[in-house]
């Protein structure tokens, strides 16, 4: 009886009553490879594409200056972004969330995107560069966190840009397949049509200060 609880429980926190379903998840080199151009390039595409829909997306880097070096780079490609981390102050990181969401930018490139504590639900494409670099950022738990920021949306998509799938990636990767079919078979049990989720832009500012409030 208790393992049947406890196994209800789990179903219970993966199941999504609109149906959304955790996000395709692949993975692709660092490297380049014959015609393979390389990370940065096959982001960039995947990036291009994203945008022309009519949707965001979020990079992660290791670094604070990969993080501003690729935001750079991709101004220069005339693609509309602006990167993200700790040395950016509160209010000044609030500012640019918002006019992510607003769409006056369309990538978002940060380090550890997952202490902002927000859903944005514009997002479809998640690019994790040098996903095979063990560490706090590439963690299971890291890892597994940052590929759920695209299950907000129908769309979801991650890359996990690595020439090596380390422990920390292959566990995070299987547990959203599992989650993806535990979800889709509720969905067509249940003639569930699944439904991105709609957040006021305005509540951005009241995530943050129940966030920040929970962290100090």
């Amino acid at each position: 009886d208790v393992e049947r609880k406890e196994s209800a429980q789990i179903v219970e926190r993966i199941i999504r009553p609109t149906g959304l379903v955790d996000p395709e998840t692949i993975v692709r080199p660092v490297s380049e490879k014959a015609n393979y151009k390389g990370q940065i390039q096959d982001f960039i595409g995947e990036t291009e594409k994203t945008i022309a829909k009519g949707f965001r997306v979020l990079a992660t880097t290791l670094t604070k200056k990969m993080a501003e070096d690729l935001s750079a780079y991709l101004k220069e490609r005339k693609i509309k972004s602006e990167y993200l981390h700790s040395d950016i102050k509160t209010i000044e990181r609030i500012e640019r969330l918002t006019a992510f969401r607003r769409g006056e930018f369309d990538v978002l490139v940060g380090v550890n995107l997952l202490r902002e504590g927000l859903d944005l639900p514009e997002v479809t494409f998640i690019g994790i560069l040098d996903a095979d670099k063990e560490g706090f950022l590439r963690s299971e738990v890291s890892l597994i966190q940052t590929i759920g920021r695209a299950a907000r949306n129908v769309n979801g998509q991650v890359v996990l840009y690595a020439d090596n799938i380390t422990g920390s990636m292959e566990r995070p990767m299987k547990e959203t397949q599992r989650r993806r079919e535990i979800q889709l078979a509720y969905n067509e049990k249940h003639g569930i049509t699944p439904k991105t989720i709609q957040k006021a832009i305005k509540n951005i500012y009241l995530q943050f200060n129940r966030f920040f409030s929970r962290s100090n």
